[in-house]
């Protein structure tokens, strides 16, 4: 992927519009470019920026409803990616008020692509702009736009129709639950009341699959209850678990020891 199909992905992901593979394709691109941190920045910085032209006012709850769903249908209708020159003329003149990174024609990203041509900016900006007047203020824009990925992962997972969960006893009242889509392929790990670890140690998380521990990440446990997104591509029968490791993660790739949560999703 370069970094303006990069780009078309990070707007719908700003919105919450991306579809599950486009989610993975997206994930993916930024673990291998994370220098590509400042285009999700600076799209969510814009809709911040929408958000604070427009004074809030209280709206008719159908109302809301009813454009957030169309919104969401629009950023994945197939319908949004056709565009014609007038309108490509019309984006680069700068008379869109979010201005997209422009690339050459290019394949999709993935089967069912986003289709975020000019078009979609244009009504992306229009619908941000009308949901601000209809109460959507620029704090409340903001802290949707910014969830931390645990949780809109877990939203997602906890929509699919295949969901699953399970859960350990940490003892001294702690617990771990995971959460798992097999159609998703992806897995969020929550714990309530794990234990802070010393400034050298760390939380890996694993997946351990046919025998064969597989890094996912660390996590980071600041007291009370904490969430991170398993990294990697969940399987069904995978067992998910946690190590203690030197700061930074284990330097060889591997568990340095016993786990101390495992919880098998098979």
């Amino acid at each position: 992927m370069n970094i303006d199909e990069f780009g078309e992905l990070s707007a719908a992901a700003a919105l919450g519009a991306l579809t599950p593979d486009e989610q993975r394709a997206y994930d993916a691109a930024l673990r291998e470019h994370p220098e590509w941190v400042h285009i999700v920045r600076a799209d969510v910085e814009t809709a911040v920026l929408l958000a604070s032209a427009t004074d809030p006012v209280d709206p008719p709850a159908h109302i809301r409803g009813a454009l957030l769903a169309r919104i969401g249908a629009a950023a994945v209708s197939p319908a949004a990616s056709e565009t014609d020159p007038a309108e490509e003329d019309y984006a680069a003149a700068g008379a869109t008020p979010v201005e997209p990174v422009h690339a050459e024609p290019q394949t999709a990203v993935a089967a069912g692509g986003s289709g975020w041509g000019p078009r979609s900016w244009f009504a992306l900006a229009a619908s941000l702009v009308l949901l601000l007047a209809l109460g959507f203020g620029a704090v409340s824009l903001g802290q949707y736009l910014n969830r931390p990925a645990a949780v809109v992962a877990l939203e997602q997972i906890e929509q699919a129709p295949d969901a699953a969960s399970a859960s350990v006893d940490l003892g001294d009242g702690g617990v771990a639950t995971a959460h798992w889509s097999e159609q998703l392929g992806r897995a969020v790990l929550v714990s309530d009341d794990m234990p802070q670890l010393a400034s050298d140690k760390s939380y890996e998380l694993w997946l351990i699959r046919d025998g064969q521990p597989l890094a996912a990440g660390l996590m980071d446990v600041s007291g009370g209850a904490s969430s991170a997104v398993i990294e990697g591509t969940y399987e069904a029968g995978d067992v998910i678990a946690v190590t203690i490791e030197q700061a930074g993660g284990s330097p060889d790739g591997t568990p340095s020891g016993a786990p101390i949560v495992a919880i098998p999703t098979a």
